[in-house]
Order: C-alpha cells, then structure tokens, then sequence
C-alpha cells in the first residue's frame, strides 16, 4: 500500500503499526499486573491491526491460558507459531496449555521441542517434570529436576519442587534433604517448611515436625495444609483436642480438603464420637469419589 493511503479504520500502514505495538506493550503491562481481560483486549485489536505479529498471538494466548481459556489458547499459540515455528517460548506456553487439559503426550512433544530449542529454560524444564510425574515418570521426572538443580542451585523452589516429587515416592529421608537445602537459602520459605514438617511426620519424627509446622503457621497463618499436618502431628503426640481444633480451621479454611476430614474422621473414631466420624467420612467419600 503507497504513503498515505488510509486503512484499518482509517489508519495509515504506519499508525496501523505503532498503534499495534503500543497496544502490545500496554497488554504486557497488564499481563504483569495480572489483568488479563484488558491484555486480551488490547491484543485482540493489535492483532486486527497487524495480523501477521507472532508476539501479540502469543500473548495473547497466555492470557486466555492464565485465565483457563484452554481451546482458545492453543488456537493463538497454533497461530503463533505458523509465524515462528521456533519459538520456543510459545511451544512451552501450548506445552501447558495441553496439559491442563490432560493433553499430556502432546504436552510432552512441546516441551521436547521447545528444550532442543532453548535447552537451559528452567520453566520449561519445570512444566516437563509436572507432566512425566503427571505421566508416573517418575525417574525421568527426577531426572527433570535434577537438571533444574544443576542450572541453579540458589532457588528455595526448586529445591522444594524436587523435595515434593521425593515425597511422593515416599522417599522421606531425601525430601528432607531437599527442604533443608531451600531453607538455608531462605530461612522463611513457608512450603519447605510445611512439606518438611509433613515429611518428618512421615518419618515419625513427631517434634521436629512439630517445630517446622508452628514456624510455616507463624510466617503464615492462613495456612490450610500446615494446619491439617500439624493436626495429625498433634493427634501422633496424644493432644486430640489440639488436633481437633487444627483441622477444624483447616477445613474452614478449604472445605474441600479430603485428606483432613479422613483425618479428623479418624481422631473422631478413636474418640467413640461416632456420629461425627461417619459424617466426616461420609464427606471424604463424596469430595473424592462423588458417592
């Protein structure tokens, strides 16, 4: 199209594209500040104005993934990446597009192809070991995070990440390794913490489990997990009554937490309070398995 001739409502070529990018950078600023609608917004008239920019389908695509738009997302990561089929950046974001909707194999071909790409991308790596421990891989989701470790030991995150998958496999000696290197970065990180406190009661070292749990509530006291572990911890110790008081605000604070109902269903039980175990265990059944 020559010099100043009007297109797009208007618009010159050239103010077609400086409105576009702006538009694409004011979206970035929303993205960060966590307004996806006004992102998606600005992206979608950007992309009407320059329809042949890989970074505002991108974008875009975040935003719907972020905000569980799943079909739509990957429709602009597709699009994306016919523009930039080597981004790797949009192959990790469709990556974990497929596997929130349970696309794990397809999930697992992004992400392979988005490390060949960009091999030392620690948020890809990351998203992978989710879907191989997704998967049951779990050596290979190990492997993952052993990678992770490697590339920066300096991150609490990664520690607990690796911590979690140990626990998992019921290797609690080595989660509490891993849980003990992120707290010597960050002394107050809340979930080593909580997961340490609830690996130890794994291993019944009920008191040191005890101490981990009363600093992860102190630091943060709406914590539901925390409370549920240091109930059980509680109970394991003799003080139902404290354990009792501690699932009963972890279930205040998510009523849908299974595994404290099974718990404070089986203190209930020891205590002859037959009536509330049946009714805790009644709603742990249906929670879980619909009954």
């Amino acid at each position: 199209m020559s010099e100043g001739i009007k297109d797009r409502a208007g618009l010159s070529d050239a103010a077609a594209q400086s409105r576009a990018s702006v538009l694409r950078s004011r979206a970035e600023s929303y993205i960060a500040l966590s307004r996806h609608d006004a992102a998606i917004a600005d992206l979608t008239e950007s992309i009407a104005l320059a329809p042949d920019n890989a970074r505002a389908w991108r974008l875009r695509g975040e935003s719907h993934r972020v905000t569980e738009r799943h079909e739509v997302a990957l429709e602009d990561f597709d699009e994306a990446l016919r523009l930039e089929p080597d981004s790797a950046y949009a192959l990790g974001s469709r990556g974990q597009t497929y596997a929130a909707m349970g696309r794990l194999e397809e999930a697992m071909d992004d992400f392979d192809h988005a490390l060949t790409l960009s091999p030392d991308s620690l948020w890809i790596l990351e998203a992978k070991a989710d879907v191989l421990t997704d998967l049951d891989r779990l050596d290979e989701a190990l492997e993952e995070h052993a990678k992770i470790i490697a590339l920066n030991e300096d991150l609490p995150y990664s520690w607990v990440a690796r911590g979690d998958l140990y626990q998992r496999m019921n290797l609690y000696a080595e989660a509490i390794a891993d849980y003990a290197k992120a707290l010597e970065i960050d002394p107050e990180h809340v979930r080593a913490l909580s997961r340490r406190g609830e690996a130890l009661r794994m291993s019944d070292r009920y008191e040191e489990a005890l101490a981990d749990l009363n600093r992860a509530l102190d630091l943060d006291p709406d914590n539901d997990r925390a409370f549920g572990s240091r109930g059980a911890v509680l109970s394991e110790l003799g003080d139902n009554e404290g354990a009792l008081r501690d699932l009963e605000r972890a279930i205040e604070l998510d009523q849908e937490y299974i595994w404290a109902y099974r718990v404070r269903g089986e203190i209930y039980q020891e205590l002859e309070r037959h009536e509330e175990a049946v009714s805790d265990f009644t709603r742990a059944l249906h929670l879980e398995f619909g009954d």
